[in-house]
């Protein structure tokens, strides 16, 4: 277990849109946000990405071993690159989700990466919440709130990552700590980037609707979006949490439309998941500040935008770094999991009582 003394902590994120590993230092406490860091970036190829993209949906067991090699040689490969860390937050790959049943499968190994880094490392975040009851799932909420204090937020303010799924952290800056009564909420709106980027896959090959440019040229069709919207999931009350495929349905609505008019159609789909589950939010942010890359799709903020009563604009407005956020959140989730300081808690994975998740394996 560590002391209280800050230290320089590495985080990785591989999200489910399947583009590749992020990774980020951030000095930190585990409670306070000391300096950030060196970034980087490490994408998977097109090879790594179809081995990874057979793998989703999968529990552990046999036939995983290719997919494990990707995952485990990337993260080596983006997390070998930066000098002065004193511990790691490995994430893993999502490959399953699936709290109320199976449980949440992050597809890595936390001891051989510590052994090929020299380094210890804390892996496994989510599975000792859904143990304990909650959804596993978001856990970047604890380093949002972290985040509202560093920017100086006064008022409630939101964060929404727009990854494969979006998910929103509702922040009252005003609480003492991010598991005091009533200082966050957060919740997974729906799905995001992944519909989006396996339309383009399949019918152009694409990782993605680059700038949104292919829905900004099609036309919304309103009755796809109202039904996507009659999903029993938006009338459900958070904390709630999605699986990358919890919507399969998605790609039936959008079947017999042009690649423009899917792409549009999928894009506001996406907003107004987010849109709708605004209104789970204890009181209106003053500002919503968007991580993930879905802030790079100037249509979806566009949307947002228009759709909702508050400021929308990319967290780069207050000085943070959206392509580094969760990755920073990983970060901040292992020093606080060393110093034995809690992770989740009611507000936001439903968990029954606060948990300190993960394991951490030496060198």
């Amino acid at each position: 277990m560590l002391n209280t003394d800050a230290i320089w902590a590495l985080g990785a994120m591989s999200g489910t849109s399947l583009d590749g590993v992020d990774a980020a230092l951030l000095q930190t406490d585990g409670e306070r946000i000391l300096a950030f860091g060196a970034s980087g970036y490490r994408a998977y190829s097109e090879g790594e990405r179809e081995v990874l993209r057979a793998a989703l949906g999968r529990w552990p067991g046999a036939g995983l071993e290719e997919a494990l090699a990707v995952v485990q040689g990337a993260h080596a490969d983006a997390l070998g690159q930066f000098p002065g860390a004193g511990i790691v937050g490995f994430h893993g790959q999502t490959l399953a989700h699936d709290p109320g049943g199976c449980g949440t499968h992050q597809l890595g190994d936390g001891a051989a990466l510590a052994t090929a880094l020299g380094l210890p490392v804390v892996w496994d975040f989510r599975s000792d919440d859904v143990v304990a009851g909650g959804q596993g799932a978001p856990l970047a909420p604890f380093y949002h709130f972290a985040c509202a204090k560093w920017i100086g937020a006064t008022a409630p303010v939101a964060f929404l990552n727009l990854g494969g799924v979006g998910n929103i952290t509702w922040v009252d800056p005003g609480k003492d700590g991010p598991e005091a009564d009533g200082a966050l909420l957060a919740f997974d709106t729906g799905p995001a980037n992944a519909p989006i980027n396996d339309l383009m896959d399949r019918r152009r090959g694409q990782d993605c609707d680059q700038d949104g440019a292919l829905a900004a040229s099609g036309t919304v069709d309103q009755g796809a979006v109202a039904q996507f919207l009659e999903g029993e999931y938006f009338a459900r009350m958070p904390p709630k949490s999605l699986d990358r495929d919890d919507f399969p349905g998605m790609a039936d609505l959008v079947r017999d439309l042009s690649d423009a008019d899917a792409a549009a159609t999928l894009t506001a789909m996406a907003a107004a998941a987010v849109i709708r589950g605004m209104a789970h939010c204890p009181t209106p942010p003053a500002q919503l500040l968007v991580t993930g890359g879905g802030r790079h799709n100037p249509v979806l903020m566009a949307l947002l935008a228009e759709g909702l009563d508050c400021d929308v604009a990319p967290v780069e407005s207050v000085g943070l770094d959206g392509d580094m956020l969760e990755a920073q959140a990983f970060a901040y989730l292992a020093v606080r999991v060393a110093r034995g300081l809690v992770t989740s808690c009611a507000s936001t994975t439903g968990v029954a009582a606060p948990v300190c998740g993960g394991q951490i394996s030496q060198p």
